[in-house]
């Protein structure tokens, strides 16, 4: 199955390594066809990147609230 996401939604990225934390991105640009990688993605130290997330990622929805 084909992950989606959408802008404002965050990435989390296992770590696939004992002892390394997850990395946490919010989705700033989808750049894949209906929701589909790859994403445009912005870390909370402000760097941007383009990633195409593996099956270690999973999305966490936008709150409307934040």
């Amino acid at each position: 199955m084909m992950m989606k996401a959408n802008k404002g939604d965050r990435l989390v990225m296992h770590g696939r390594v004992v002892g390394k934390h997850d990395r946490i991105v919010e989705v700033v640009e989808v750049l894949g066809p209906n929701g589909s990688p790859p994403f445009k993605v912005r870390a909370e130290n402000g760097h941007e990147s383009i990633v195409s997330p593996g099956p270690d990622t999973a999305v966490e929805p936008h709150s409307k609230s934040e």
